[in-house]
């Protein structure tokens, strides 16, 4: 894992069978995505993140902040560890789309983290998605229950450097390994995200659509072979690519069916299939 600051971390319409009438056409022209800026991303005190909802989370719900496994304050979980509803007091540096400062938010819990099969974590803050709208002027970011598609246009947003970085979804791969982790198709950038230490957790946001695919969360820095720093790819055959200088982040489609009422995560809800806990099923 590269992706925190360094020194840190380590010394991620379906129509009916039935005809249905045609729709008359609309002079209103189609709704316009607004560039992906910075607006609801977070800075934490070594890496990035942001303020997420899932399609279904309500506004009396408490918010969600999305990061990276690697970014928990208890340090990395360990392969095979997943945290669930553990109690935190981590606080974020609520960013508007400039990277200006406006507040700062905390959590309650770790709502959901881990390093296995992917690199994330979400926290559970102690405000509503209507405290953090109405006082701050932030709606969340929409976490896209689609699996992205390569080649779209992405934006990866940094909250703990203010910058946003520009780039393509390049392909997938089938495994990336570093060090004692091993992630299952993970994003790969085309080389014009050039991301840094400090943006592990950052959103990666379809330009197309404006919603979050991906979560950042690391790159070969050296051309070293599937080690701490230089994640390698695998492929279905066992056979290794290692790809000097570019960087990774992980889906994020798959925590949409997790989250059911009251936007609690709930891994035993049809369509989850992020990794549980040992012993849970």
């Amino acid at each position: 894992m590269i992706k925190p600051l360094v020194g840190t971390c380590f010394a991620a319409l379906l129509l009916g069978a039935t005809a249905a009438p045609a729709a008359a056409v609309s002079d209103e022209p189609p709704a316009r995505i607004r560039a992906a800026d910075l607006a609801g991303t977070v800075a934490l005190s070594n890496c990035s993140g942001s303020v997420v909802r899932v399609p279904g989370s309500q506004p009396g719900d408490r918010a969600l902040v999305l990061s990276n496994g690697h970014c928990v304050e208890s340090g990395f979980p360990a392969p095979g560890e997943v945290v669930v509803d553990r109690p935190s007091t981590r606080s974020f540096t609520l960013l508007d789309g400039a990277g200006g400062r406006l507040g700062t938010l905390r959590a309650d819990r770790i709502a959901y983290a881990t390093m296995t099969d992917t690199d994330m974590s979400l926290y559970r803050l102690t405000s509503t998605y209507a405290d953090v709208e109405s006082r701050y002027g932030i709606t969340a970011l929409e976490l896209d229950g689609q699996r992205p598609a390569q080649g779209r246009a992405i934006t990866v947003a940094s909250g703990y450097w203010k910058k946003l970085y520009k780039c393509g979804i390049d392909g997938f791969a089938y495994r990336l390994k570093e060090g004692d982790w091993t992630w299952k198709d993970s994003v790969r950038y085309t080389s014009a995200c050039r991301t840094v230490g400090g943006t592990s957790g950052s959103p990666v946001i379809d330009d197309q659509t404006g919603k979050v695919v991906a979560v950042n969360n690391t790159g070969n820095e050296d051309g070293g072979r599937c080690t701490d720093g230089n994640p390698c790819e695998v492929d279905e055959s066992g056979r290794v690519t290692v790809r000097r200088g570019i960087n990774y982040a992980q889906q994020t489609y798959k925590i949409v069916p997790c989250v059911g009422a009251g936007n609690k995560i709930d891994l035993s809800r049809a369509g989850c299939e992020l990794p549980k806990p040992s012993g849970v099923r």
